[in-house]
């Protein structure tokens, strides 16, 4: 192509001399007939402007002309060799004009001739130019160099001292051979590879696959395009694979589902760049990786969603000590007869069941206040059975089977009983039809830990609760789920989906463990392990009034409560409350605050009922500080939720005692009372 452009050139600068002829036929006319000036001035003109083009074309377009003959000289030297190349071949000017190829670069690579090899650099670099101008530099060093047209394969790139044009021939001799039919052939090297190994080409089709990798996918895959195997990449496998092979990436790793039918199971896919036009990809199973993975996304979301409820917990609390305690309030001002008493009771009696809820968050938090004691699990069942068979009704039958020999267990009796209960109603509601329900108990011994699914019991000595029933059974893939807060199987309306993560909790938060087994179908079984004690132990049981100290009679002089709380509402509410009853109430909204009136010496104070949590100073310390020099003040603590200073149900001062939110006006009262009529012995 520029060899013909070129001689257009040559002989549009040999016509040029003719056509200076009109601008001398021009003077010779004004000379002659200087009457007739206008045709003359006209020749003349024009003669003029084609010697001015003569003169200034023929500066510009000398070197170009010259340029043209050299690359007419070369590709004529060339062109035979390009021509009969028994491999892919093609000639290059300097700009990168494609001037000759041969038969086969022409089936391998389409028609080029009058196209640059730019072009072709584009689909491997970034700025093919650049990568050109790098080419040419390189080549006038070296006079040979490799480069690479992506999925054209590699070039050996030739030009020699003082030629124009570039003979590009295709590097196949040292690139694998094209890809055949894919085959897997027995007895191969590639084949008896312990790992699983694929062959893939730029689309992501399966060339070779080794035995590891048909076993891994599910039988014979060769021919096949990976993305008929594998997703979850988000995007095509092609893609990616089309990017590692042009080397746009550096491969990597992905974990993708395979498509196959049957359980659920993952890979692990590495892809790396081969020679040519092949991606070798690396497989692994990665079904435990991805359980793993998500069993601690699971463990994550649980301790999440337990911080949010002790969070809201706490504020919620408060909010339904203001709401129950302004109702108590209006209540004392209404007798059952008066028309808003109704109003008030029913206020009163929704804002307990909030309140209820609001320990279930906490229970499946383990933020609540437990009264841990030695107990008998048989005692507290007996005492149960009652409430039990009146919760079963007619049609269940509930029996009990006791260890003889059964060992102690510590515990909050309360929130025991509210465990029990819970897996009754379960098991009551499995069995719609009636059947029968049995609670047995039993002494354990692992000698070694033991595993239950998910979880490892530690060797020790346990007393073991089993609640089984006879009812549908729990589906495996309900399974793992009964003990999230929120999941339930009944329908809506039927239940909260809170009993089982609170039993969780609760058990938990005491030391102990719980699992299920359950058969569709067959019924289920609830296992509770509590670690065994001794009945030598000392219970803890509430204080009575022997052991803390004489009772005396109510004071003659009106006694002085210090009440600290941030939350104005509540606060506002237990200083009516405590002023009813006729006590003296002094009001802080802080810590320090509180610690500013006790620094008159002259003020005396015979209770401090204070909030646990507060901005800065929290309550306990302030307490401590306080103590120092009024030791024989009593002290009441409030708070929502047990803190860590709670520990195994200890206050933090000797003495305190500690009233749970929401509380009502009778809680209040009655508590202050007691802590005053107290007395040391």
């Amino acid at each position: 192509m520029i060899s013909e452009r070129a001689e257009i050139l040559r002989s549009a600068q040999i016509l040029v001399p003719f056509l200076a002829l009109p601008a001398v036929i021009g003077a010779l006319w004004l000379a002659l007939r200087p009457a007739d000036a206008e045709a003359g001035i006209a020749l003349l003109g024009f003669g003029a402007a084609a010697a001015s083009w003569y003169l200034l074309g023929g500066a510009i377009s000398a070197r170009h002309l010259w340029r043209g003959l050299a690359i007419r000289r070369d590709l004529a030297r060339v062109a035979p060799g390009v021509l009969g190349h028994d491999l892919p071949a093609f000639a290059v000017d300097p700009d990168g004009l494609v001037l000759a190829q041969n038969q086969l670069a022409l089936d391998r690579l389409g028609d080029l001739v009058g196209r640059q090899v730019q072009d072709r650099l584009g689909r491997r670099h970034a700025d093919p130019q650049a990568k050109w101008r790098e080419l040419g530099i390189s080549l006038a060093r070296n006079g040979r160099l490799r480069a690479d047209l992506g999925d054209f394969g590699e070039y050996v790139v030739t030009r020699e001292a003082g030629a124009a044009v570039q003979l590009w021939q295709a590097a196949l001799a040292e690139r694998p051979a094209p890809p055949q039919a894919p085959s897997r052939t027995g007895g191969d090297d590639f084949d008896l590879l312990p790992v699983a190994v694929l062959v893939l080409d730029p689309a992501a089709g399966i060339l070779r696959a080794n035995a590891a990798a048909c076993q891994l996918l599910g039988g014979e895959i060769a021919g096949q395009n990976l993305s008929a195997l594998l997703d979850g990449l988000g995007r095509e496998l092609g893609d990616w694979v089309a990017d590692v092979c042009a080397g746009r990436t550096q491969g990597g790793t992905e974990v993708l589902h395979v498509k196959a039918e049957g359980p659920q199971r993952f890979v692990q896919v590495s892809l790396t760049r081969g020679r040519g036009d092949c991606v070798t990809a690396v497989l692994s199973d990665a079904s435990a990786l991805k359980t793993l993975e998500a069993q601690f996304v699971q463990s994550q979301k649980m301790q999440a969603i337990g911080q949010l409820a002790g969070g809201i917990a706490h504020d919620f609390n408060n909010l339904l000590t203001a709401i129950t305690g302004h109702c108590d309030l209006l209540m004392l001002r209404h007798d059952k007869g008066d028309p808003d008493y109704a109003d008030l009771d029913q206020i009163s009696q929704n804002a307990n069941r909030a309140a209820a809820l609001v320990r279930q968050l906490l229970a499946f938090s383990r933020k609540q206040t437990l009264k841990p004691q030695i107990m008998d699990l048989r005692d507290t069942l007996s005492e149960l059975t009652h409430l039990l068979n009146r919760l079963v009704g007619e049609r269940i039958v509930l029996t009990f089977d006791h260890d003889p020999s059964l060992r102690m267990i510590r515990a909050d009796r309360r929130q025991l009983e509210q465990v029990i209960m819970n897996l009754v109603v379960n098991a009551r509601d499995a069995m719609p039809d009636g059947g029968d329900i049995a609670i047995g108990t039993d002494n354990v011994r692992l000698e070694s830990s033991a595993g239950f699914g998910r979880a490892t019991l530690p060797a020790g000595d346990y007393v073991r609760v089993q609640v089984r029933d006879q009812g549908c059974g729990i589906a495996a893939d309900d399974l793992a789920k009964i003990f999230e807060p929120f999941f339930t199987t009944k329908r809506t309306g039927e239940g909260t989906g809170l009993g089982l993560s609170t039993a969780y909790g609760i058990v938990k938060q005491t030391g102990g463990y719980i699992f299920c087994d359950s058969t569709p179908g067959e019924g289920s079984c609830f296992s509770l392990f509590f670690p065994a004690h001794d009945r030598g132990e000392v219970a803890e049981t509430p204080e009575s009034p022997a052991a803390a100290g004489a009772i005396r009679a109510r004071r003659e002089v009106e006694a002085t409560v210090l009440l600290v709380e941030d939350e104005a509402p509540v606060r506002a509410f237990a200083s009516r409350a405590l002023k009813l009853q006729g006590f003296n109430v002094l009001e802080a909204a802080c810590a320090e605050d509180a610690l500013s009136l006790l620094a008159d010496q002259r003020l005396v104070v015979d209770v401090f009922v204070t909030d646990v949590v507060m901005p800065g100073m929290d309550g306990p310390a302030w307490v401590r500080t306080a103590l120092r020099d009024r030791p024989d003040t009593r002290v009441i603590f409030m708070s929502g939720y047990a803190e860590d200073i709670f520990s195994e149900g200890r206050p933090p001062v000797p003495g305190a005692a500690f009233l749970s939110k929401p509380f009502s006006l009778s809680d209040l009262t009655a508590l202050v009372t007691r802590q005053l009529e107290r007395v040391e012995r």
